[in-house]
């Protein structure tokens, strides 16, 4: 049976995959911040799931809540990052700015540089986190946010090259969801809104294929494109 870690499944999306994984037979580890929501999950299986409370923003002590779960799984073949959190902030509020940065870029941080570590001396494993399509462009509403998934991006791809350098089965795979219904969409899912449940059933799939990069759903690899081709001029009038 395989092994999973999924920091913050309480909700959304990493419920959704938690659930789903533990129907294709994995083991789950699953961390979050409220504790009631993991005891509910594990109520369903409780044969299935570990759970761990823990924020990842107090990186002083994820580590060895990680190390901690891994023990108690028997091992770890893949850790997926899920937890994120960004707000609107147009009046550029520094401490709604820095609680983004504490979550999606030294949380992140962590937990990315741990589980490398964990699967080059375990010489295999698959490292996953949910970055976003945001990350593909400035946002002038959420600043940190899009900054904060584009650093994401940018990090995977910096440890997809150090795991090929090591000739090791690595793999590292970077998530980017459009608009999932889950409370980050924060009311503005009008446009390609996925269930957090469909969006789970592709990031498996995503997951199971060990692709580098997936667009949650498929078709935000449009506006991807999109992204990509505006010139600067035309994003300043946006």
């Amino acid at each position: 049976m395989k092994k999973a870690i999924i920091v913050g499944a309480s909700s959304g999306m990493g419920r959704s995959l938690a659930k789903l994984m533990v129907e294709n037979d994995y083991l789950v580890g699953i961390t979050g911040r409220r504790t009631e929501l993991l005891r509910e999950i594990k109520a369903e299986r409780p044969e299935s799931y570990k759970i761990k409370t823990f924020d990842i923003t107090q990186t002083q002590t994820i580590i060895q809540q990680l190390e901690e779960l891994t023990h108690e799984l028997g091992g770890l073949d893949i850790l997926i990052i899920c937890s994120g959190t960004g707000d609107l902030n147009e009046k550029l509020v520094f401490e709604l700015e820095k609680k983004t940065i504490d979550t999606n870029i030294s949380g992140f941080t962590a937990i990315a540089d741990w589980t490398f570590n964990y699967f080059v001396a375990q010489k295999q494993g698959h490292f996953v986190a949910i970055s976003s399509i945001a990350g593909l462009l400035g946002n002038s509403v959420a600043p940190a946010y899009s900054a904060s998934k584009a650093y994401q991006i940018n990090y995977l791809e910096g440890l997809r090259i150090k795991a090929a350098k090591s000739a090791l089965p690595l793999f590292i795979t970077d998530i980017r969801p459009g608009f999932v219904n889950t409370p980050m969409a924060k009311g503005q899912g009008v446009f390609w809104m996925a269930s957090a449940d469909k969006a789970a059933l592709q990031i498996f799939k995503a997951i199971q294929k060990k692709r580098k990069v997936a667009y949650i759903t498929k078709r935000w690899v449009l506006i991807a494109l999109l992204f990509k081709s505006l010139p600067v001029r035309l994003l300043e009038k946006l």
